[in-house]
């Protein structure tokens, strides 16, 4: 993308601060967000920043694209106010779509979940789908007005991401967020403490980690190519949290070993992995961060 006015909804966060940085060097970028979990010290001093809930009327909507990733994004965010999640969730993401519709914007990427997979693998997007939890059924929600908006404006393009566990380090835009931040990054920082991170049940659970900045690339992608639908972005590997840990430990030359805990969450999801197929086949996105030297990374800060 250049030369674009682009909109990022929930920019001061995670994965939004990581693409409204990437964007500004050649695009016009505005970042919206409420501050709930993101800082504008994650922002280049050349992207315009925006207090303001995706909520509010009159949001700077004149623009080229939207990536929307304002939400409450995590199941215990909702479990612990509902309402408010359903408000933002979803209300948030009609509001942010209808505003940039009215004002001429044809393009809207936005994040959604891979949490919505059973443990069938590898995950596709033309499997059945389920919401086991508020978060999960607020997604959905997204994912219906998503076909909506599709179906009934010929001149709107709207396109949901599917992230599967993105991480990167605690310098990248999370050491502030705590037991929000990614896995990766809290595992790692416990074990450069000489703490040891807490893996429920056995360990054995997997997870499809795919770095960030794989994730921006796919997501700049989707909006070149103006995309409708669904989107697995994951890398078609997985790893369990014991062979997190292990990788961790490797990279720091520490021997710190994991403490187990019993699952605490109904529902919980034991197995992840995604076929991606559908948006290498749409756009020719691959990752390029392999898992290992993504932890290397991930520790390089504290060595």
């Amino acid at each position: 993308m250049h030369g674009q006015r682009v909109l990022v909804t929930g920019g001061a966060g995670f994965i939004g601060s990581n693409l409204a940085n990437h964007l500004a060097a050649d695009n016009d970028v505005v970042v919206v967000d409420d501050l709930y979990l993101g800082t504008p010290e994650n922002l280049d001093d050349d992207v315009e920043f925006h207090e303001a809930s995706v909520l509010d009327d009159d949001l700077p909507t004149d623009v080229d694209a939207v990536f929307h990733f304002a939400a409450l994004s995590s199941r215990a965010m909702l479990e612990d106010d509902p309402q408010r999640g359903a408000r933002v969730n979803v209300e948030g993401f009609v509001n942010v779509v209808e505003q940039a519709r009215a004002d001429g914007c044809d393009t809207v990427v936005y994040a959604s979940t891979s949490s919505i997979y059973d443990d069938d693998l590898p995950s596709s997007e033309d499997e059945d789908v389920v919401a086991d939890t508020g978060y999960e059924a607020s997604m959905l929600g997204r994912e219906r007005y998503m076909e909506y908006y599709n179906e009934f404006y010929d001149d709107l393009t709207v396109a949901g991401m599917r992230f599967f566990s993105v991480y990167q380090g605690y310098g990248g835009a999370e050491e502030h967020k705590g037991e929000f931040a990614n896995t990766v990054s809290q595992f790692a920082d416990k074990v450069a403490r000489g703490e040891p991170p807490v893996l429920w049940g056995d360990g054995t659970q997997t997870r499809d980690f795919v770095h960030v900045s794989d994730v921006v690339s796919a997501l700049v992608r989707a909006a070149e190519e103006r995309l409708t639908g669904a989107y697995n972005v994951g890398t078609g590997d997985h790893y369990s949290f014991n062979e997190v840990v292990d990788l961790i430990n490797d990279a720091l030359g520490t021997d710190v070993e994991p403490e187990y805990e019993p699952i605490q969450l109904k529902n919980y999801n034991h197995q992840q992995r995604a076929d991606a197929s559908k948006l290498r086949e749409a756009t020719g996105w691959e990752p390029t961060v392999d898992f290992e030297d993504g932890v290397r990374r991930v520790c390089e800060p504290y060595q």
